[in-house]
Parts: structure tokens; sequence; C-alpha cells
């Protein structure tokens, strides 16, 4: 995974649901930490929203931090990659390798991965960045992704892959980041 290769995508972490998904403070305090060290590393961020008018907004400490860098894009499609303005800014970004986070695992994360793929994306899901209502769904949705050839990884194994050492210049600020 490369710093200049790699864009950040957090999916659907919205309303009641997203306080109903196994682990979800685990999770939202990982999609968060990759928020921050994205900015930090100048890497690019799409954020989506599933039916907002229906499921309700983003969590509001998610959106805090996301909201000055990008604004969320509505969908109604499952898979991001079905919506046509998150494909045309995934194009325009140039960025090959998607660093998936977000909620349901089993529904909208999965179909965006398995979507990327067969377009030719090369496809991370930060598996303790991403979850479901039951942990059951969330493992059944990670062991067929990795079935299925999508790269199964974790917060701190993308970061250190975008760092590539103790040398990088904002290693001292990224790893702050990480023991928050």
């Amino acid at each position: 995974m490369e710093v200049q290769d790699s864009i950040l995508v957090v999916v659907d972490v919205q309303g009641k649901l997203a306080t109903l998904v196994y682990e979800h403070e685990r999770i939202v305090g990982n999609i968060e930490r990759l928020v921050r060290i994205a900015e930090i590393l100048k890497i690019p961020l799409l954020w989506t929203e599933q039916a907002p008018d229906k499921i309700g907004p983003t969590l509001d400490a998610l959106s805090a931090i996301l909201f000055p860098i990008v604004k969320p894009m509505a969908k109604r499609s499952f898979s991001c990659f079905a919506h046509p303005v998150f494909r045309g800014a995934l194009t325009d970004s140039g960025r090959r390798q998607v660093i998936l986070t977000g909620i349901e695992t089993h529904v909208c994360v999965y179909q965006t991965a398995r979507d990327l793929q067969r377009h030719g994306y090369e496809v991370y899901i930060a598996a303790d960045a991403v979850s479901s209502r039951t942990e059951g769904n969330k493992d059944i949705a990670i062991a067929r992704m990795r079935d299925e050839g999508i790269i199964i990884t974790s917060t701190e194994m993308v970061v250190t892959e975008w760092l590539g050492g103790a040398d990088h210049p904002q290693f001292k600020d990224v790893m702050a980041n990480i023991k928050r």
C-alpha cells in the first residue's frame, strides 16, 4: 500500500444503526484514527451516507472530523461504486488502492469491495474499522471477501504500510494518533 496510490473510504457510519453494530466504539475510534492519519499524510477521502433521510446523518464525532475535509455523498445503492458521484470522485482521484471502512460489513462494505475489485481496483478492508449488527454477519463478510481476493488488513497495518518506516517525516504525528 502506497500513500500516493491510496484513497480512504468511509461507508455509512450513520444514525442509530452506527451505535448498534458489533464493537461500535472500537470501530468508530479506528475510523477516526484512519481519517486523521489520512489527513496528515494528504491521502484523499470519500464519505458516503446510505439514505440519510431515512437512517440519519453520520455520527457527530466522525462527521466533525470528516466535514472540514470532504462532504458526504448521499446514496441509495448498497454499493458505493454503483453511485455515479462516488464513481466520478474515485476516478478523478486517480487512486487505485482503496481502503474501506464503515458499516455494515455484509451489505454496503461488501458490495462496494466486490464492485471495486471487479473494476480493477486493489481493495483493502480494515477489518477492525468495519462492522455489522452481528459479529456473525461481519465474520461471514470478511471471510467471503478474503475468499474473493480482497485484502483483509487492520488499522495499524494500513498506517504502518503508509509510513514505511520510522524515518517518515510525519511518523511522530501519525503514531500520536494511533495511541489515542
